[in-house]
């Protein structure tokens, strides 16, 4: 079963963010109280770019079994450290296509936008970071497991526990790429 295995925010622009007991999602905006809530986009690299694009990154949802993966890298990760606001667990979020519907707990619904973009300062909060969440298979496209993001279709609040339920679109399925 999918769930919910932490939550996180962060009303700052800073690479982590602190668990909470709940957040709440607020529908075309994002986490409420997060810094990267909002109609437009929030993110500093892509403010300075184009301050009047819309926010396709308004929740990060990383998953648990990632930090398995790292620790047996050396690299010890916790829900939150790498930005997530919500951390899940049971549900391959990779493998899902652009525009999946996820359904969090009593209301909430997030719709996936794509993947995130690992970015250097990974290396800040633990050295060899990004290229341990860049996956290369020889003869074939980098794989980037940092984690997706999403835009809020329903708002709702969101808590450990919560079941995380995939509603997939019509096909033809379009993979995610990195915004």
């Amino acid at each position: 079963m999918s769930k919910v295995v932490s939550v996180s925010l962060n009303g700052k622009h800073t690479f982590s963010k602190k668990t909470a007991d709940r957040i709440t999602l607020l529908a075309g905006l994002g986490v409420e109280g997060d810094a990267h809530c909002g109609v437009l986009v929030k993110h500093r690299y892509h403010v300075r770019k184009d301050p009047t694009r819309p926010n396709l990154c308004q929740v990060h949802l990383l998953h648990a079994e990632l930090f398995t993966e790292l620790a047996a890298k050396g690299i010890a990760i916790a829900p939150g450290d790498m930005g997530e606001n919500v951390t899940t667990s049971g549900l391959d979020l990779l493998s899902l296509p652009t525009s999946t519907l996820l359904k969090i707990g009593a209301s909430a619904v997030v719709e996936i936008t794509g993947l995130r973009n690992p970015c250097i300062q990974m290396n800040d909060l633990r050295p060899g970071l990004m290229h341990a969440v860049i996956e290369h298979n020889r003869g074939s496209k980098p794989r980037m497991k940092a984690g997706i993001m999403g835009i809020v279709i329903a708002g709702g609040v969101v808590q450990p526990g919560d079941t995380i339920q995939v509603e997939l679109p019509p096909q033809p399925w379009r993979p995610m790429v990195c915004i």
